[in-house]
């Protein structure tokens, strides 16, 4: 029986539902993740200026099947530029990764139709809704010793204009004793369930969910599943992994989060990638990817961790096994074309934090 495109989301929706909930059983996880290897990089410099603006903080990327273009957030908080997104275009064959040429750069604005103000903002990842073409894009919000700014999932149109603003879970608003940490919240997000769900991430545990990982020990952050108007469905525990390094030569400077999510499959909303981003001073970055699955993993929506049963996952790929020449701080990921192989692509993109030791760094890998 052939069903309409209303119905069929209605029903992946209900069904999406229910695994969120815990009400699906688990699956079993494979010993060992896809095989993974590099297709080719591709460094943007450092000084490259496009339509007036200096390009650099690329903290997020998409696909837009609309238009061809790769959707990228600059994580500027309007102190060098206004905050904007950028559309750029490359070829991704089996032969490599092609040239990084932009198309086109625009403002986030505000619900008035202005720019945002210096720091008044802190963008982090951006998303093609499948449904609209329009792009959903997080920030961090503030927790200073003056300002508590909660973080945020907006909505804007293709040229920039504000169309709109998803409710974050209570848990993740800024309090003096209670949420994010500063400049360590909504990093991650991800369309799930062919656009029915928007999943977020963040980055690392929430001040009321114990200390951040270290060398020693892991830590727990969360993962949201909210329904694309808004409602959260249900929010996961999710077991990050320790700092793989001492900092030199002063201990205890390396950290260890969630810098990106992914839907491991466009309707299948039990699986999602997991980038973890890992930066120890003195030494350098660790970024592994991992396949969580949260079919089994106890809903803590609005609720503390207590015993809640984790998400499980297992790794992918650790980018230093790829046989890259450079490992920066790669911040966003993306699925690209598929290949006549039938194998996968996996674009990354690394934020050089506007600095002069720092790239700009695309990356193409096949998965099978």
């Amino acid at each position: 029986m052939r069903r309409g495109p209303a119905r069929r989301a209605q029903i992946l929706l209900a069904a999406t539902i229910a695994v969120a909930l815990g009400a699906a059983p688990a699956a079993a996880a494979p010993e060992s993740g896809p095989a993974v290897r590099l297709l080719g990089e591709q460094i943007v410099p450092n000084d490259l200026r496009f339509e007036g603006t200096a390009v650099g903080g690329l903290s997020g990327i998409d696909f837009d099947t609309r238009t061809g273009d790769y959707v990228l957030i600059s994580d500027d908080r309007s102190e060098r530029d206004p905050a904007r997104f950028y559309t750029a275009r490359f070829a991704v064959t089996e032969n490599g990764l092609g040239p990084v040429t932009f198309t086109g750069t625009h403002p986030l604005l505000t619900p008035a139709g202005a720019p945002y103000g210096p720091k008044s903002l802190d963008p982090e990842e951006i998303r093609v809704d499948p449904w609209t073409g329009d792009y959903f894009w997080t920030q961090e919000g503030e927790r200073t010793d003056t300002v508590l700014a909660d973080p945020s999932v907006r909505i804007a149109r293709p040229d920039g204009a504000f169309a709109g603003e998803l409710p974050i879970p209570d848990n993740e608003r800024m309090r003096p004793d209670s949420g994010p940490r500063q400049n360590l919240a909504l990093e991650g997000a991800t369309f799930a369930a062919g656009g029915s769900l928007f999943v977020t991430s963040v980055e690392a545990p929430l001040l009321q969910d114990g200390p951040v990982a270290t060398t020693t020990t892991g830590a727990t952050t969360r993962i949201t599943v909210q329904a694309r108007t808004g409602r959260p469905l249900a929010q996961f525990a999710y077991p990050l992994e320790p700092v793989f390094a001492e900092s030199s030569p002063q201990p205890g400077l390396g950290t260890n989060g969630i810098a990106s999510i992914l839907a491991a499959d466009p309707f299948d909303p039990s699986k999602v990638l997991v980038l973890e981003r890992a930066f120890v001073y003195g030494v350098g970055n660790k970024i592994r990817i991992y396949e969580a699955d949260l079919n089994a993993a106890t809903n803590v929506l609005d609720a503390p961790l207590g015993h809640a049963r984790p998400v499980t996952k297992r790794l992918l790929v650790d980018l230093a096994d790829v046989g890259l020449r450079n490992l920066d701080n790669v911040e966003g990921m993306t699925w690209g074309p598929r290949l006549p192989s039938g194998e996968r692509t996996l674009i990354l993109v690394s934020d050089n934090n506007f600095a002069a030791n720092q790239i700009t760094q695309f990356i193409a890998l096949a998965v099978r």
